[in-house]
């Protein structure tokens, strides 16, 4: 199977591979290769339809001589499309010419093409909660027999996600979901799921700082930011300060007029900048994570796998575990260093991140604890990851688990061999039997010659 993932800012491509026959109808799939397309995200072939599909073309070669020649007539092939700019209204034909230049180049290979279109917010979220559950073994676990176990339901773990423009959270809720569109229905390995999902589309982390920023403008020309370090100063157009589909301009300022941003180094006013971007109020007899969106309690643990909300905690030394006290008062600690004192800490870091660092911190914090009700107590629950079981865990491999469900079982063309796990499986209880029998044989030695020395 090959999926792209093809975002705003890169595309990749996945290739998966499963045996023929499945677990209560759904593959064992494990990753045979990622390859990264060279050049800009999708988004960026707007005004050049044909260039996005040419990009896709190295990495298809590169697959066809990964997949084999028998099989590469039924390898499916799906295309993610997710861009806030291409996908609004006004820029629609532009996406559907994109959509069609992709379609062409995928055709000129030997595949079954599934399509490509914009992969929604939930189906995002419920795509990774399958990935994250598939790679920790909730879902479903190898015996040492060799032999898969189905787990039961209660086992699995939630999903978060914090990308550039969107932030997603999956779980299985202890009670009956109470809006049918939070709602996903799924049956993997013999056993359905009636998970809760929802994507915040302009609450990803570049979206909201950007909120932010607007949130300190003193003047038309100045901005006064309470995020970033005392002493930083920059010097933007409005063109980019404005350059986003979730943030309005007051007016319609000239493209070209230059503003300062200063930061202040005030955490308690960033906190109140960076809340002022969601409304934590629910209706009456509701629960709910903001903006009056349904969501049920949280329950059970979590795991939080995107790669910037990731570095953004590592790098103040805070995904080990630690208690929300304490991760409060690090992050109040180093949003009242000045930029001075921040740039000696950390020669080394990129300026922007280094800049972005407080007010990113604080933002996580106010989503999961104010935006997604996690406690105190629940807040030990949440695990900062890189990568599950040292795999990048995207939506790609959770989508085509979900898709092996769809695409029928196929009889081996031939006797295969064990698979790894199975083989080292296997071997490991052949010597067992083997020194069991040895050990049989010499307590019968033992008790023969003990006899022969009772008769002499």
């Amino acid at each position: 199977g090959l999926a792209f993932d093809a975002g705003s800012t890169h595309t990749a491509l996945y290739i998966y591979r499963w045996p023929a026959d499945k677990e209560n109808g759904t593959g064992i799939i494990s990753q045979v290769e990622a390859c990264t397309v060279s050049g800009p995200g999708i988004s960026s072939y707007a005004d050049d339809p044909a260039g996005a599909g040419a990009s896709l073309k190295p990495c298809l070669e590169k697959a066809m001589k990964i997949v084999p020649a028998e099989q590469q007539p039924t390898a499916s092939s799906a295309v993610r499309y997710l861009s806030p700019s291409l996908g609004r209204e006004q820029n629609s034909t532009k996406a559907e010419q994109v959509f069609a230049e992709v379609a062409k180049a995928i055709g000129e290979y030997p595949v079954d093409f599934r399509g490509a279109r914009i992969l929604t917010g939930n189906e995002e979220g419920s795509f990774s909660w399958i990935t994250v559950n598939y790679l920790l073994e909730t879902l479903v676990k190898c015996s040492f027999t060799g032999k898969w176990t189905h787990l039961p339901a209660e086992d699995v773990v939630g999903a978060l996600d914090l990308s550039r423009a969107s932030t997603q959270i999956t779980f299985l809720p202890g009670t009956t979901i109470g809006d049918s569109r939070t709602r996903a229905l799924l049956r993997l390995y013999g056993t359905s799921y009636s998970i809760y999902t929802h994507s915040y589309l302009c609450y990803g982390q570049k979206q909201a700082l950007m909120a932010a920023s607007h949130q300190g403008s003193s003047s038309p020309q100045r901005i006064s930011h309470p995020c970033y370090p005392k002493g930083y100063q920059e010097n933007i157009t409005t063109a980019d300060l404005y350059d986003s589909p979730c943030v309005r301009a007051p007016s319609t300022p000239s493209p070209a007029q230059v503003l300062t941003v200063t930061g202040t180094g005030e955490p308690a006013a960033c906190s109140t900048a960076i809340q002022k971007l969601f409304n934590f109020t629910c209706g009456a007899n509701r629960t709910c994570g903001f903006n009056g969106v349904y969501q049920p309690p949280v329950r059970g643990q979590f795991f939080v796998r995107r790669l910037r909300l990731y570095h953004n905690l590592h790098f103040l030394k805070l995904t080990g575990g630690q208690s929300l006290s304490s991760v409060n008062a690090t992050i109040g600690q180093f949003c009242t260093r000045s930029w001075e004192k921040v740039q000696k800490e950390f020669p080394t870091t990129n300026r922007t991140h280094l800049r972005d660092a407080c007010a990113a911190s604080s933002y996580a914090l106010t989503l999961l604890l104010q935006g997604y009700k996690f406690n105190h107590t629940m807040w030990l629950n949440i695990h900062f990851v890189w990568q599950v079981a040292n795999i990048d865990a995207g939506w790609t491999l959770g989508y085509m688990l979900n898709l092996t469900n769809v695409i029928p079982s196929e009889t081996p063309q031939r006797v295969t061999g064990l698979q790894r796990s199975n083989w080292i499986a296997a071997t490991v209880l052949l010597a067992i039997m083997l020194i069991l029998i040895f050990c049989l044989l010499t307590v019968i030695c033992c008790q023969k010659n003990s006899s022969g020395y009772e008769s002499l």
